[in-house]
């Protein structure tokens, strides 16, 4: 069980640094009011997630993969906080688009990544 927890960490390492690494990335590129690099992390690891799952890979890739870096590289807490900012800042509008794209993409992007996974 020891293996399992040193792969997982081992995953959200990097996970986090390439989540890290985006989102500065595009915060230099292209500052906006609405949270576009959170926004793109999360719906493209939704879909990896998915592919993820869809191929049916279990055990240390599952762990690896699945578990540490997507776990990492996606960030839900963010996702959170960023819409609580929107809303304090009485940006209702980027709010609602925010939140209903988010979860309209992610899981609709989570789906086409098990369907093609499958393939």
């Amino acid at each position: 069980m020891v293996i399992n927890a040193i792969v997982v960490a081992f995953g959200g390492f990097f996970g986090a640094i390439t989540r890290y690494s985006i989102s500065q990335w595009m915060k230099k590129r292209k500052p906006t009011s609405f949270p576009l690099a959170t926004f793109i992390i999360n719906v493209m690891g939704s879909f990896l997630l998915g592919f993820i799952y869809g191929t049916e890979t279990g055990g240390l890739p599952l762990l690896l993969l699945g578990t540490g870096f997507m776990g990492a590289f996606t960030t839900f807490s963010t996702f959170k906080l960023e819409n609580i900012q929107l809303i304090l800042n009485k940006k209702w509008n980027t709010q609602v688009i925010y939140l209903v794209l988010s979860y309209l993409l992610g899981i609709s992007l989570a789906f086409l990544g098990v369907i093609i996974g499958k393939m």
